[in-house]
Order: C-alpha cells, then structure tokens, then sequence
C-alpha cells in the first residue's frame, strides 16, 4: 500500500452515562467520522490517498469533537458534521488549514 498522503484522526471515544467528564462520542463524533469518509469518496479520492481512522480519546475533552490531521499535526476542536466538507476542501484538498475554523485551538 501507498504511503497515504493524509491521515484523519476522529476521536470517537465515548464515556458511560453519569461520567463527569465530556467525550467526543457523545458530542457526535461518530457523524463527523462518518461524512468524512462519504466526503472523501464523493470528492473521488483515491482508497487509500486519505485516510480516516476514529480512535479512543485524544485528551482535549472539553474541547471536542477533536480531529487531528496528519502528517501537518493540525488540531481542530469542537468539529461539528458541517465543517467537515470545509476540511476537506481546504485542507485536505488544497494544502491550507482553514483559519475561520482556529485549527489548533484545542492548545491554545
């Protein structure tokens, strides 16, 4: 397999009911993951050029639904299902972070 030029981190990670403490899973990140991938594939990229992987918790908690993208080490908080196709376009499809989103935040 191709080395793939982007790598999608959606934190998915998910707290029982009554836990104090947020997750991404509850604040629906298993949509974000989801129109990522649709997104991708409506955009015709390539298997394997992109990829998305939902993973367990990433830390920021307070702050998410978290999304990391790699290799550019991009963070973005509080990702909702409509600034995915943004992401896509501008970040992942032309090289640029888009700044109304505050990537990076999430350490800010």
């Amino acid at each position: 397999m191709p080395k793939p030029k982007y790598h999608i981190i959606v934190c998915t990670n998910s707290r029982p009911p009554g836990h104090p403490k947020p997750s991404c899973g509850a604040a629906g990140s298993q949509n974000i993951l989801m129109a990522f991938n649709m997104g991708l594939m409506e955009r015709g990229v390539q298997p394997g050029e992109v990829l998305v992987t939902g993973s367990t918790c990433l830390g920021p908690c307070e702050q998410g639904p978290t999304v990391v993208v790699y290799p550019d080490g991009v963070w973005y908080s509080k990702v909702k299902e409509s600034d995915v196709a943004t992401i896509l376009d501008e970040h992942i499809q032309k090289g640029q972070p888009p700044a109304h989103l505050n990537p990076d935040a999430v350490w800010s």
